[in-house]
């Protein structure tokens, strides 16, 4: 019995705090190497695999980061699914898990390019054709911008995740039989929506991360 309508963000159970294992429960089932031949769950694995790679190749030219876009995308699309399950917990609905991945991931860059490529990073602070007067905002601007994007690509994240799963909680308790046939198709829906915002929320996350190492050359 939830206590509240924000419980089952709630980590938290009686008897154990156990939840956050779901994030590890999807490992048992995602490798696929010890089967004597290929599946079909690796096929469709593989093969999308190759079309994000194809993707990301447009995007940037550190197939490092392309690799690490793709398994933070593989990570946060299973999370996302997992916690559409009954009974689940939804674990990229919290801030501290996102921001995890991206504050790392946004240092890691920075660091690497103002220490081997400072005249580039410099660079992106002020679009070419700039007027001079308007120069010291654009720089601001773009400072703040740049400080920023660890804490959008998080919070981007938490709120998409949050405000899909309350809206099924709201629907989830409306139990009247006069109104089943109308609740019913609107519950369809609102899981076929969260299936694809799922989905688009794991891609813009990776493919973020992706543009934002395309400006280390």
């Amino acid at each position: 019995m939830m206590t509240s309508l924000f419980s089952s963000f709630d980590p938290s159970s009686k008897l154990f705090q156990m939840n956050w294992m779901m994030m590890f429960s999807p490992t048992l089932i995602l490798p696929m190497n010890f089967w004597m031949k290929k599946s079909r769950c690796l096929m469709i694995k593989m093969n999308f695999k190759k079309k994000i790679y194809k993707e990301f190749l447009n995007s940037t030219k550190h197939k490092e980061m392309m690799y690490l876009s793709i398994s933070m995308m593989i990570m946060i699309l299973t999370n996302n699914f997992m916690g559409l399950f009954p009974y689940t917990f939804t674990s990229t609905s919290h801030i501290t898990l996102n921001m995890a991945l991206a504050m790392p991931t946004w240092m890691m860059l920075m660091f690497y390019g103002w220490m081997n490529f400072s005249n580039s990073m410099f660079k992106h602070l002020l679009p070419t054709g700039t007027p001079s007067m308007i120069m010291p905002m654009m720089i601001i601007i773009e400072t703040t911008g740049n400080l920023i994007r660890p804490i959008s690509l998080s919070v981007r994240l938490t709120a998409n995740m949050i405000a899909g799963h309350l809206l099924m909680t709201l629907l989830g308790n409306l139990n009247s039989y006069k109104m089943i046939m109308l609740i019913l198709p609107m519950q369809i829906f609102l899981m076929m929506f969260e299936s694809a915002i799922s989905i688009i929320q794991a891609y813009v996350f990776s493919t973020l991360i992706t543009l934002y190492s395309s400006e280390i050359p």
